[in-house]
C-alpha cells in the first residue's frame, strides 16, 4: 500500500492487526479442541462475525491502491498518449475508490466499541431524595422497558428492592438482543428529575435523583471466577420493610472475598436460578471494573463514551413543570418529556453518539 496517501500508518497497523486475528480466529474456529467446548466455539464466532466485513473492506482498500499503482506503471510505460491517458484516469479512478472506502472504514472503527453487538445489565438505585428518588428509579425502569420494547430488545428481571411508598431502593435488569449495549451505554451516570412529588401537599417543586450503571454482560471465558473467591450465602427473600415474603432459603447473596464487592438476587423462587442471575451480575460488575482499569490508563479514555459514564456524574434533568429533558453532556435540551418517559429515547441516544463519533474524528481516533 505504498503511496497509500487516505490511510495514515496507525489506523493501516490497526487493520493488519485485525486481519492477522481474523486469520488465527479462522485456524481456531477449525480446531477440534474449539469445537468440543462451545463457549470457547461461541466466543470464536463473535469475533470472526465481528471482524470479516472489516478485514473485507481493508482488503478491497489494498487491492485499490494495488491496482492504482499497476495502472501508472502501465501510462509510463504506454507510448500512445490516449492509452496512456486512459490508464491514468483508471488509476485516478481506483484512488478514489480506495480513499472513500478508506473513509468509511476509519468511521466505523472510531464509532465501534468491542462490546457493542453485547446484551448489557442496567443496575438503577435510588439516590438523593428519599421516598421521591425511589419512585423516580421506578419510573426510569419503565422508561427503559418500553424503549427496549421499542427496539425489539428482550428485558429479564436480575433482582429488585422495593421502597415502603411502591417505589424500587434498587433494580437490576437485563436487556437482550444485538447492539443492545450499544443503545444503553450512554445511560451511564446521574439522572435528575425536578416535580412535584404526589406526597407534597404545598406544591412545591423537588429534586431527586438516581444513578443508572450500565454493563455489558460479561461471558464466563472473560471474566473467569475462582470459587473460593465467591463465598455464597442463601436466606429468605423479604419485601418492602424487612418482612419476609418466602418460608425457604431462595434468595442469594454473592460476595467476591477479594474486593468484598456483593450482589443479591431474591426476586426467583429457585435459589438455582437466583444464584445464576446473581453470577451473570457479579461476572458484569467485575467486566465493567476492568474496562474502567483500563479507561483510566488511557491517555483519552474509552472509546464511545460521552463523558465518564460514571454514576457521580449528572448526566441528564427530567423537568416536569417546563416539559424539558436536558442532556447536559452534549447540551441538548429537548420540551417532549412525556415521550421521553415513554421510551422515545432514539433521539437523545443517536445525539450522543454523534456527538461522541465527531469527537473522536476530530482527535484522529
Amino acid at each position: 500500500m505504498s503511496g497509500d496517501g487516505a490511510m495514515d500508518e496507525r489506523l493501516r497497523a490497526r487493520l493488519a492487526e485485525m486481519e492477522e486475528s481474523f486469520e488465527s480466529t479462522g485456524r481456531e474456529l477449525a480446531d477440534p479442541a474449539v469445537l468440543a467446548d462451545f463457549a470457547r466455539y461461541e466466543e470464536a464466532s463473535r469475533r470472526y462475525a465481528e471482524l470479516r466485513p472489516l478485514v473485507a473492506s481493508f482488503r478491497e482498500i489494498k487491492a485499490g491502491w494495488e491496482e492504482a499503482g499497476e495502472a501508472l506503471e502501465l501510462a509510463e510505460a504506454e507510448a500512445d498518449p490516449e492509452l496512456a491517458a486512459g490508464f491514468r484516469d483508471m488509476a485516478a479512478a481506483r484512488r478514489e475508490e480506495a480513499a472513500r472506502l478508506s473513509d468509511q472504514l476509519r468511521a466505523a472503527l472510531l464509532s465501534a466499541d468491542p462490546d457493542d453487538a453485547k446484551d448489557v445489565i442496567v443496575e438503577i438505585r435510588a439516590a438523593a431524595g428519599g421516598a421521591e428518588a425511589a419512585l423516580w428509579a421506578r419510573d426510569l425502569l419503565r422508561m427503559y422497558e418500553r424503549y427496549a420494547e421499542r427496539r425489539g430488545f428482550g428485558v429479564e428481571s436480575m433482582g429488585s428492592s422495593a421502597s415502603e411508598a411502591g417505589g424500587l431502593s434498587r433494580v437490576a435488569f437485563a436487556v437482550k438482543g444485538k447492539g443492545a449495549f450499544s443503545r444503553f451505554k450512554y445511560e451511564a451516570g446521574v439522572h435528575r428529575v425536578q416535580r412535584v412529588p404526589q406526597t407534597e401537599s404545598q406544591g412545591r417543586v423537588h429534586t431527586s435523583t438516581a444513578t443508572v450503571a450500565v454493563m455489558a454482560e460479561a461471558e464466563e471465558v472473560e471474566v473467569a471466577l475462582d470459587p473460593a473467591d465467591v463465598k455464597v450465602d442463601t436466606f429468605r427473600s423479604s419485601g418492602p420493610g424487612g418482612q419476609s415474603v418466602n418460608t425457604t432459603d431462595s434468595a442469594v447473596r454473592l460476595t467476591f472475598l477479594p474486593t468484598g464487592l456483593t450482589v443479591t438476587c431474591q426476586d426467583e423462587k429457585s435459589q438455582l436460578q437466583n444464584k445464576e442471575k446473581a453470577f451473570r451480575v457479579l461476572r458484569a460488575r467485575l467486566y465493567q471494573a476492568m474496562l474502567e482499569e483500563q479507561r483510566a490508563s488511557e491517555a483519552s479514555g474509552r472509546r464511545s463514551q460521552i463523558g465518564s459514564g460514571d454514576r457521580s456524574e449528572k448526566i441528564r434533568t427530567y423537568n416536569f413543570k417546563e416539559n424539558r429533558v436536558t442532556d447536559h453532556r452534549i447540551g441538548l435540551t429537548v420540551k417532549r418529556l412525556p415521550q421521553i418517559l415513554e421510551g422515545n429515547l432514539d433521539q437523545m441516544v443517536d445525539a450522543a453518539a454523534a456527538e461522541e463519533s465527531a469527537r473522536r474524528l476530530e482527535e484522529g481516533g
